[in-house]
């Protein structure tokens, strides 16, 4: 299945980290994105490995997209915030150049426009990083 990445994602231009979408539901996302001198944290050598807290939380907003456009239609404001990193583990402090990265994140708590995301990235047969978010989720309702 093909995906618009932007219709699901606000994210542009160096702020666009995802390349590709494995798979996604509704829950969960898989994404593969190859590491490049336009992505932020890079040091004219590599990429702050940091970064993958970015990567989980675009991976996210990928499900977190396909439930918003099932439930309020294409064109959907995309909005929502990543308020806590709850946890944050990397097994290297940089990311090189060339280097693809594989996320998968999934939502695993859910309540009334909150979530706790719990994701991570692989680079070949090795967990470079896990990362647990939280995510508010901006209310597609105006207020009155």
């Amino acid at each position: 299945m093909e995906f618009d990445l932007t219709e699901l994602l606000p994210h542009r231009n160096r702020m666009k980290l995802v390349d590709r979408v494995v798979s996604a539901d509704e829950k969960r996302a898989v994404t593969r994105s190859t590491v490049t001198s336009r992505w932020p944290l890079f040091d004219g050598r590599a990429v702050d490995a940091m970064v993958i807290i970015e990567l989980v939380a675009q991976t996210a907003g990928i499900s977190n997209g396909i439930e918003r456009t099932r439930k309020d239609g294409p064109g959907a404001d995309k909005k929502g915030w990543l308020v806590g990193i709850k946890q944050a583990r990397f097994a290297r402090s940089t990311l090189a150049l060339g280097d693809t990265v594989e996320v998968r994140a999934e939502n695993s708590f859910e309540f009334e426009g909150f979530r706790e995301i719990c994701g991570i990235a692989v680079l070949g047969d090795e967990t470079i990083g896990e990362v647990t978010l939280q995510v508010m989720q901006a209310d597609s309702d105006p207020i009155p």
